[in-house]
């Protein structure tokens, strides 16, 4: 290929092509346990957390609700990929075999909030949330006393959420979704230098925790007793006034390891008895590879 404007021009559009393909080959999964919420600034203050407003009927005049306040905020975070294609490769015409490495770039940036969203509830057992405790915690404090959202266990973890809210459990914050860019320029250092051409991606965001009234967290091992533990510590949780949240787990989130057990819990009619399980199909199943 001569190595002009024009030609350079046409090899970018190619490569952005299979970095689109790439791109859309995978359906993302995070949607199922986190909101996108949009960002325009460096930091998002999310200082509501943990308010959960009622309705009272309007007798006299109105009454303010003296809500808690909490000091949450996420930050956004720059993240790129990056691969580099010999310039000899250009001119004898061998940039063909780049496409699948454009693909894979196109996919990486795909699934990288799946990434993120995933490994923080994992980690939900030894970070904070908005109110200082861990997002998966024994000790979060209701109204004078403290509420738990966890069991201990030695095993893989497993978690029952609450999807149907508008707010999600997790939050995914987006500053600025993940962009093809080629650095190509005859001109430019990398060219020069390193008689190399540059092509990457990068975007902008960061992941968060929501409410933890709408998760539970657990390590012990995935059966009955202990799902059944969990929906009832979920289904019994008040908000600070006293009143119901009315949560209904609804997504049973498993990693590779804890998958059949899952299955045989859920999906099947009847137990190892042959009695009718009773929890058949009480929630859906969430299979991913981004937990042990």
């Amino acid at each position: 290929m001569i190595l002009n404007q024009s030609n350079l021009a046409i090899l970018y559009q190619a490569f952005k092509t299979s970095f689109q393909l790439g791109f859309d080959t995978y359906e993302p999964q995070y949607g199922r346990i986190a909101t996108t919420v949009p960002s325009t600034t460096r930091t998002e203050n999310y200082g509501w957390l943990g308010q959960w407003p009622r309705i009272r009927e309007w007798v006299g005049d109105r009454q303010v609700q003296n809500l808690a306040m909490y000091n949450y905020s996420i930050t956004n975070k720059r993240f790129e990929t990056t691969v580099s294609v010999p310039r000899t490769d250009i001119e004898d015409d061998q940039y063909g075999v780049y496409s699948p490495m454009m693909r894979e770039l196109g996919y990486a940036a795909k699934v990288h909030p799946d990434e993120l969203v995933f490994a923080l509830l994992a980690a939900g057992f030894t970070t904070p949330c908005y109110d200082g405790q861990n997002f998966f915690d024994a000790d979060h404090p209701v109204d004078g006393t403290t509420v738990s959202n966890v069991q201990a266990g030695s095993g893989n973890p497993w978690f029952l959420l609450d999807t149907s809210r508008s707010l999600k459990p997790l939050i995914y914050q987006l500053r600025k979704a993940y962009t093809f860019t080629p650095l190509v320029g005859e001109d430019d250092p990398n060219v020069f230098f390193k008689d190399e051409y540059v092509f990457g991606a990068d975007g902008r965001g960061n992941v968060g925790f929501g409410f933890w009234q709408m998760a539970f967290g657990s390590k012990a091992a995935l059966a009955k007793d202990a799902f059944v533990a969990a929906r009832a510590s979920m289904t019994s949780l008040r908000s600070d006034q006293g009143r119901p949240l009315g949560i209904r787990p609804s997504l049973l989130v498993v990693g590779p390891s804890n998958e059949q057990q899952a299955l045989d819990l859920i999906k099947a009619e009847r137990n190892a008895a042959g009695a009718t399980n009773t929890l058949f199909n009480a929630v859906d199943i969430h299979v991913t590879p981004y937990l042990p």
